[in-house]
């Protein structure tokens, strides 16, 4: 292939059709991965947002289990000083010191009826915090099976695929070297906005590749004759004769065996 500088407009058309063809080629291998990065992604987001969630609430139970602890504690400690106040009334010298004292057991009893209250209720959390957790953990593996299935799809569409895209990828940046910056310029701006990626087409039965607008004869005859860029008035995309196309396909069908 010639230089830059020495490219004649056949040599560029040539050289854009078997870019073209590399880069349809990547656009193909991605294709058959599809959206599943996007998938195996989201499913590691879910797994990681319900492991958090897990954790989160073993936390929770972990602290509700120390509130009844510490509420085992204050029914021991009442319990110790209803005995004690009930000894004390033994010794009282007046009324007004057994009624001070009846008063504390009675606070004391009071406050034990309080903390077997709570212990129910923390007792009830733990309950529906435990079924939470049954329900996520259940999810969770489900999840984690479905996302094991999915990378395991992933991997093996990777170990086909990735050594031909990096090749291709490679060898895209080198056809595009062999290529002039505003022809580059105007077959990635083309490529970006038409359907499928495909900037450079051929010539199909008197239409563009793709299209149905018929070509005029004169027209056909200038993109068969090659000496210059011709594109479609209706897509923009850069036209190449048949015939062209084929040679190209053809050698870069070789290149790709390689690959």
């Amino acid at each position: 292939m010639a230089n830059k500088k020495e490219s004649t407009v056949e040599d560029k058309l040539r050289a854009l059709y078997d870019l073209q063809l590399i880069d349809s080629r990547v656009d193909e291998i991605r294709n058959v991965r599809g959206e599943l990065p996007l998938e195996v992604q989201d499913l590691e987001d879910e797994v990681l947002g319900l492991k958090t969630r897990m954790d989160k609430l073993k936390t929770d139970v972990e602290t509700v289990n120390f509130e009844i602890t510490a509420k085992k504690n204050l029914i021991d400690e009442s319990k110790a000083l209803m005995k004690k106040y009930s000894e004390q009334q033994k010794n009282v010298r007046n009324s007004r010191e057994f009624n001070s004292l009846s008063k504390e057991v009675e606070f004391q009893e009071l406050e034990i009826q309080l903390a077997e209250k709570n212990i129910k209720e923390f007792k009830a959390q733990i309950e529906q915090k435990k079924e939470v957790i049954a329900a996520t953990k259940e999810k969770l593996s489900e999840r984690e099976s479905h996302l094991k299935h999915k990378k395991g799809e992933l991997d093996a569409i990777l170990a086909e695929t990735e050594k031909e895209e990096k090749a291709l990828l490679k060898k895209s940046e080198e056809y595009e070297d062999k290529i002039e910056d505003r022809l580059i310029k105007a077959y990635k701006r083309i490529r970006h906005n038409v359907k499928n990626g495909l900037a450079v087409v051929p010539v199909e039965r008197g239409a563009s590749g793709g299209s149905f607008f018929t070509i005029p004869p004169q027209v056909q005859v200038e993109i068969a004759s090659r000496k210059k860029i011709i594109t479609d008035e209706h897509s923009g995309r850069i036209l190449v004769d048949p015939l062209l196309a084929e040679e190209e396909q053809d050698r870069m069908e070789k290149l790709f065996a390689k690959l």
